[in-house]
C-alpha cells in the first residue's frame, strides 16, 4: 500500500530479515552434518549426490506451486507456515540409516525450504518496489549471516553433540524465531508496489513472450550463481577434509568464510548496485568468483582454499538478489517463483551433479564446475545489459 507508514515498512523489513537469517542458519546447521550423516548412512558420493537431489526435487517442485499460494493467501502467512515445516524438517535427516531414507526426508526439507524461498522473496519484491531502492542484498546478507552462524555454531559442536541432539536445537530455535517473528509478519499489511494494484494480485496479468523470457533469462543467472553456493555448502567441508587433510572443524570454517564473504559483500550491496548499478555489479561479480572458485578448488593447501572459498562468496554476493529482484519486478511472485525455482534447482542440483563429477574424476575437479558457471553468469550479464540496468 503506498501509504503505509515508515514504521510498519521498518517493522516490515526487520521481520522479513529475521526470516532470511533463519533460513540461512536452518541449512547451513544442516550441510555442515553432511559428512557426519553420510558416514552414518554408508552412502559413496554418488549415492550422497543422489540422496541431495531430494532437497533439489522437494524444493523444485514446491516453489510454483508456492508462487500461486502467495497469490491467494499472500506472501506473508505462507513464510510463517514454511518456517515452521523448515524447523520441523531439519530434524529429520539424522534419524536416518540409509540413503533412500535420506533422500525421503530430504524431500520434505527442500519443499519447505522451497516454499519459503519464494513466499519471503515475494514479500521482499514489493517492499524493495515501495521504497525505491536496491534493498535487495540486505535481505540476502542476513541469509548469508544466519549461514555463517550456523556452519560456525555447527563446526564447535561438531566434536560434542551428535547430529540428532544438533539438529533438533535448530528445531526448537526455529519455531520460537518463527513464533516471535511470525506474529510481527502476520500483523504487517503487505505493501503494494504504486505500480501494482490489488486487482493484478488477484488476476495477474498474462506475460507476453519477451517477458517470460526476460524473467527466464535472470533465472538463469540465478541458477549460475547458486550452483556455487549449493556446491560449496554441500561439498566444500567435504573437499578440505578429504582433500587437504583438514578437521572436521577447520573443515567446517572453510562454509563460514565463504558465508562471511558473502554477507560482507551483501552488506555492501545496496551501496555497490547505487553506484556501479546492476550490469557492471553482475560482470564484476560473476568474474571474481570464477577467480576464486579455481582456487578454492585447485589449492594444495588449506588456507589457500580458504582464500578461494572467500574470494568466490564476494563474487557471488550480489548476483543472485539482483536475478531475482529482476525477475519480481518484471512478473510479480510469478516471477520470483520461476527465478526461484531455476535459481534455487541450481543451488540444489548441484551438489548431485558434483556428486557424479567426483566420481568420475576428483572432488577438486568437480568443484572447478562453479568457476565456469560463475563465468556463464558474468556473459549473461552483459547480454542484458539494457534490461538489467533498468
Amino acid at each position: 500500500m503506498p501509504g503505509s507508514a515508515p514504521t510498519d515498512l521498518t517493522r516490515l523489513r526487520i521481520a522479513l530479515t529475521v526470516f532470511f537469517a533463519l533460513d540461512g542458519f536452518v541449512f547451513a546447521g544442516w550441510v555442515v552434518r553432511i559428512p557426519a550423516i553420510k558416514h552414518q548412512t554408508g552412502a559413496s558420493a554418488s549415492a550422497l549426490g543422489l540422496a541431495l537431489l531430494g532437497v533439489s526435487a522437494g524444493a523444485v517442485v514446491t516453489m510454483m506451486l508456492t508462487g500461486r499460494l502467495c497469490r491467494r493467501f499472500g506472501s506473508h502467512p505462507v513464510t510463517v507456515v514454511c518456517g515452521v515445516l523448515l524447523s520441523l524438517t531439519v530434524a529429520l535427516p539424522p534419524l536416518t540409516h540409509s540413503a533412500l531414507a535420506l533422500g525421503a526426508v530430504l524431500l520434505l526439507f527442500g519443499a519447505a525450504y522451497g516454499g519459503i524461498n519464494v513466499a519471503f522473496n515475494s514479500a521482499a519484491v514489493d517492499l524493495v518496489a515501495v521504497l525505491r531502492r536496491p534493498i535487495m542484498p540486505s535481505f540476502h546478507a542476513a541469509f548469508s549471516l544466519g549461514g555463517m552462524i550456523g556452519s560456525g555454531l555447527g563446526g564447535l559442536v561438531a566434536g560434542s553433540l551428535s547430529p540428532t541432539r544438533h539438529l533438533l536445537g535448530l528445531t526448537v530455535v526455529g519455531l520460537v524465531v518463527t513464533a516471535v517473528a511470525g506474529r510481527t509478519l502476520l500483523r504487517c499489511e503487505p505493501p503494494v508496489p504504486p505500480e501494482r494494484t490489488d486487482a493484478e494480485d488477484q488476476h495477474p496479468r498474462r506475460l507476453d513472450t519477451r517477458t517470460r523470457g526476460l524473467v527466464t533469462v535472470f533465472g538463469l543467472i540465478a541458477l549460475c550463481t547458486a550452483y556455487g553456493e549449493g556446491a560449496l555448502a554441500d561439498w566444500g567441508a567435504l573437499h578440505l577434509e578429504q582433500d587437504l587433510d583438514a578437521s572436521a572443524g577447520a573443515a567446517a570454517v572453510g562454509y563460514s568464510c565463504f558465508a562471511l564473504a558473502m554477507t560482507l559483500g551483501r552488506l555492501t550491496g545496496t551501496t555497490l548496485l547505487e553506484r556501479l548499478g546492476r550490469t557492471r555489479t553482475v560482470v564484476a561479480g560473476g568474474s571474481t568468483a570464477a577467480a576464486g572458485m579455481l582456487l578454492g578448488a585447485l589449492a594444495p593447501s588449506l588456507w589457500a582454499a580458504l582464500l578461494g572459498f572467500a574470494v568466490a562468496g564476494i563474487g557471488l554476493a550480489n548476483l543472485f538478489p539482483v536475478a531475482v529482484e529482476r525477475a519480481g519486478a518484471l512478473a510479480g511472485p510469478s516471477g520470483v517463483a520461476t527465478a526461484s525455482t531455476l535459481g534455487y534447482g541450481g543451488m540444489l542440483l548441484g551438489p548431485p551433479a558434483i556428486g557424479f563429477m567426483a566420481d568420475w574424476f576428483s572432488l577438486p575437479a568437480a568443484l572447478t564446475s562453479v568457476a565456469v558457471l560463475a563465468a556463464v553468469a558474468a556473459v549473461i550479464g552483459v547480454a542484458t545489459r539494457r534490461v538489467a540496468t533498468g
